[in-house]
């Protein structure tokens, strides 16, 4: 997850840059649930409205957050299927709030009237972020719901209204791409405190559906769109958080942004990539799935690493029995090909690997969705073939 406000904010005003901070433990997201109100195309959990057998108990839940607590982890993502559905979701948010993690929410918003934005409100939860794929014609036949998007939208009126802290995650492919700068605007209107922009990642529904994926052209105008939209945001006072996610390469994208606009603020910006340090999946972000099954990240739920049910999440992660895992926690991790020989491989750590691997079986092959050209990596023009690309982005790739 690369986060644009406070790199963009150093360009604006540079500063010293910060010792880098190594967090003690992981950030989880828990999919509490898998039983959802929506049937969305590209979800990763390929959740339906139906209970699924075997889900965690309260007091599974409750002895996994102790250990949780215990390794160090700091923040708690609860996630689904939709949460709000789980009938002891309040008791387990206000537990995870006195034993001081982070708490977000992760909700299609949907379920979300006055009463329950009071109480979501009133459990003090740090973050509530809601999924748009676009405005309302384009959100609504995306969640296959008529009326989806107005009924998200009231939610995180109502959230907002309430007190709470509400941000918008929005998954560009070519069939909204072209919703962008009105859910921008839209956010901009609504008093939105964050902007999660996410690309598509191969897993679950995603996977079915990866030849919608944004062509890199598409890629580079939405990466265009967001940096230009945060830099108006933080010129006129009005810092809002812009965020990126399942992309590495954009930090490399935003370098070479930097060196454009503001290079003489460049390599003070590369050095504050470096210490970021890329994708994270399998060190500082982790997850745990419906059934306790531990997971390298949300989109890897073809890997198991092991049940929390059989044995601690604190004895799992550190684990590097399994190939994938032993993998992401080298530095360098041992990939090949285009992303092993680029130049700004400490910057974004090979990318999400999860795409690599669905194209190709291999965990450590070239992420098909890195959007730079080789001139732009300083790589030998053409000597490093990619992985299939999907059929939008075949037809885009010289655009």
């Amino acid at each position: 997850m690369l986060r644009l406000t406070p790199y963009l904010a150093s360009l604006l005003h540079p500063m010293p840059l910060a010792p880098a901070r190594r967090p003690a433990g992981p950030v989880v997201i828990w999919n509490l649930i898998r039983r959802c109100n929506l049937t969305c195309q590209h979800c990763y959990s390929i959740s339906a409205d139906r209970d699924f057998p075997g889900e965690l108990s309260t007091s599974e839940v409750f002895a996994v957050m102790d250990d949780l607590r215990g390794f160090g982890v700091p923040v708690l993502i609860l996630s689904g299927g939709e949460p709000l559905l789980r009938a002891d979701i309040f008791d387990i948010a206000a537990r995870a709030k006195t034993l001081g993690f982070y708490v977000g929410l992760s909700s299609n918003g949907t379920l979300i009237d006055a009463e329950m934005a009071a109480r979501l409100a009133g459990l003090g939860l740090d973050y509530l972020g809601v999924s748009l794929d676009g405005m309302a014609a384009t959100h609504d036949r995306f969640r296959r719901l008529e009326g989806g998007f107005a009924r998200a939208a009231a939610g995180i009126r109502l959230a907002r209204d309430a007190g709470m802290k509400v941000g918008v995650r929005y998954t560009l492919t070519e069939d909204n791409a072209a919703d962008l700068p009105a859910l921008l605007q839209w956010v901009d209107d609504e008093g939105i405190d964050k902007f999660y922009f996410s690309h598509l990642n191969y897993a679950g529904r995603g996977n079915k559906h990866r030849d919608s994926d944004a062509r890199h052209a598409r890629t580079r105008w939405a990466m265009d769109l967001l940096i230009e939209a945060c830099l108006r945001h933080l010129r006129a006072g009005q810092a809002k958080d812009f965020v990126t996610g399942n992309n590495d390469a954009d930090a490399v994208y935003l370098l070479r942004w930097a060196h454009t606009h503001y290079p003489e603020q460049a390599e003070a910006l590369r050095q504050r990539l470096l210490a970021w340090g890329g994708n994270a999946s399998g060190v500082n972000v982790a997850n745990i799935d419906n059934l306790g099954n531990v997971h390298p990240d949300t989109m890897w739920w073809d890997i198991q690493l092991g049940n929390v049910r059989e044995r601690p999440f604190s004895q799992i992660w550190p684990d590097v029995s399994h190939p994938l895992m032993a993998g992401l926690k080298q530095r360098p991790r041992p990939v090949h090909g285009r992303c092993g020989a680029c130049p700004h491989l400490a910057i974004c750590n090979g990318n999400t690997r999860v795409r690599a691997w669905a194209l190709t079986g291999d965990f450590w092959a070239a992420d098909p969705a890195c959007y730079l050209s080789d001139a732009e990596l300083g790589l030998p023009p053409g000597k490093y073939a990619q992985a299939e690309l999907t059929a939008w982005q075949r037809q885009g790739a010289t655009a």
